[in-house]
C-alpha cells in the first residue's frame, strides 16, 4: 500500500480554510484519503489517520484557537 506524506494533509487542511476539531479532521482525512489511508513521515511511516493527527500535534504543526485548529505552510518542513 502506497503511504501518503503527512504534508498531504496538511495541504488539505489549508485548502479548506477550516477549524478543526480532532473528529472533523479525522473525518475529512477519512473522506479524502480513506479509512484504511497509511501515512508517513521525514521520522516516521505507517501512521493511521488517527496517529498522523497525534504525531502533527506533537510536532506543533497545529495553530490553536478557541474555536479549533488550523496549519499553516510555515509549519511544514522544508525537504
Amino acid at each position: 500500500m502506497e503511504q501518503i506524506h503527512g504534508h498531504e494533509v496538511m495541504q488539505m487542511m489549508m485548502q479548506s480554510g477550516k477549524l478543526y476539531s480532532r473528529d472533523s479532521l479525522l473525518k475529512d482525512i477519512v473522506s479524502k484519503f480513506g479509512p484504511d489511508s497509511r501515512f508517513h513521515t521525514c521520522s516516521a511511516e505507517n501512521l493511521t489517520p488517527e496517529a498522523i493527527i497525534d504525531f502533527l500535534e506533537a510536532k506543533g504543526k497545529f495553530l490553536a484557537s478557541e474555536e479549533g485548529f488550523q496549519t499553516s505552510a510555515n509549519l511544514k518542513c522544508q525537504h
